[in-house]
């Protein structure tokens, strides 16, 4: 389904076929320039949408989009009072009961990794929807209100890709942003899908008018020069319970974080400037979403199937179907072995190509149930479930013995 003018996407369901991408800023509220220049995107698409312009056209027509400008309200409100002279470094940072949002999320990595080194544990952590833990959805856990509204968000809406933007640096830092090793506090921690999460920072990076200028001065005492522009976030400091890390083991969503400014709270004369600095990298970050392979995952009556999992070859990471058994898979170019597995269907892989060119692969899979599970539909139609092997040895037994007596 397109937006046309007039016309108004529904925020309450997913459309096939079109991906979901979210910017989200001012989980630290006293991180200002998020917030300023996802309100001026707004400005922007929506007159470059009405004035026709063909690229905004078709990335408003072909993804749906959501913005969500200020994260922690009570954090930017203390630092506005403060203004943009006198905030400092931390006023407004931390919610309104002090906790900070952007590390406020399950420790799933930890779930994996000790899931990982354990091969023979009874307990295994599937590589993707890693489960949250009980602990953390108790009512006596240290949640802010803020997060567990995201969670719930993140977990409504099939995101495919995210951008939160920070302020206080200039560079664009992507997962995992947890060391794997215990004794390191900074140390380069790759995912299964590092290659692709260099190229979405790079993305970014390479387009801000000043990531990548090595004439630039350094924002503080950290030179990004030597990763244009881009960190790998465990290299540069230790983080438990990130939003990126969580979005990548929870959910199909890859998420990364972009410092856009070196200043947190710049003054209003220099928004025209800092807008400039990031408005071709908002645009290029967004059209992202349509690079990798898609596609319908359907039986064969034509119906879709969900949470089919979609796995690739030589990646340790797979992704779920949605609702109606559409996905999207972020991939670099490539040639891919592509495999799909679900419930009582059987397995299936094809070979699809990723090109150049934006616009995702149609990649699509039509898969028929196994015979167990056809006959299990059958009886449960009947009003009979298939009896298991044992019992029905048991019950020959039983008759056998009958009939020597």
């Amino acid at each position: 389904m397109h937006w046309k003018q007039g016309q108004v996407k529904s925020p309450k369901s997913s459309f096939t076929g079109e991906p979901e991408f979210r910017y989200i800023a001012g989980a630290h509220g006293n991180e200002v320039l998020g917030r300023e220049l996802i309100l001026l995107l707004m400005q922007f698409m929506c007159q470059e949408y009405l004035a026709g312009n063909p690229r905004i056209v078709h990335l408003i027509e072909d993804t749906r989009i959501h913005l969500l400008p200020s994260v922690n309200p009570d954090g930017y409100d203390k630092a506005y009072k403060a203004g943009s002279e006198l905030g400092g470094w931390s006023l407004g940072r931390w919610t309104q009961d002090g906790i900070d949002i952007n590390n406020n999320f399950p420790d799933l990595n930890s779930l994996l990794w000790e899931s990982e080194d354990q091969k023979k544990s009874k307990r295994k952590v599937p590589n993707h929807h890693i489960p949250i833990p009980d602990w953390y959805l108790s009512e006596n856990a240290t949640v802010a209100v803020e997060t567990r509204a995201i969670i719930a968000w993140m977990e409504k809406i099939p995101f495919v890709l995210g951008g939160n933007l920070q302020g206080g640096e200039l560079v664009v830092a992507y997962p995992y942003d947890m060391v794997r090793s215990m004794w390191k506090t900074q140390d380069y921690t790759p995912t299964p899908d590092d290659h692709v999460f260099r190229w979405l920072a790079y993305s970014y990076a390479s387009t801000h008018r000043l990531m990548t200028d090595a004439r630039r001065r350094a924002c503080h005492t950290e030179d990004f020069q030597k990763e244009d522009g881009t960190v790998n976030g465990a290299s540069w400091h230790t983080v438990a319970g990130s939003i990126n890390d969580f979005s990548y083991l929870h959910t199909n969503c890859f998420e990364l974080s972009i410092y856009v400014g070196c200043d947190k709270y710049p003054h209003e004369s220099e928004l025209p400037e800092e807008w400039e600095n990031n408005r071709e990298s908002l645009i290029v970050f967004m059209e992202q979403v349509h690079r990798g392979i898609k596609g319908i995952v359907k039986d064969v009556h034509g119906k879709g199937i969900p949470n089919a999992v979609i796995s690739v070859e030589g990646v340790n990471h797979d992704i779920r179907t949605g609702a109606d058994g559409d996905y999207w898979r972020l991939l670099n170019p490539g040639e891919y072995v592509v495999g799909v597995n679900a419930e009582g269907y059987t397995a299936a892989t094809k070979t699809c190509e990723v090109g150049y060119d934006m616009g995702a692969t149609q990649c699509d899979f039509t898969i028929s149930k196994t015979n167990l599970a056809r006959i299990k539909e059958i009886m449960k139609k009947f009003g009979k479930q298939p009896m298991s092997l044992s019992i029905r040895r048991l019950r020959q037994r039983a008759r056998q013995w009958r009939q020597r007596r």
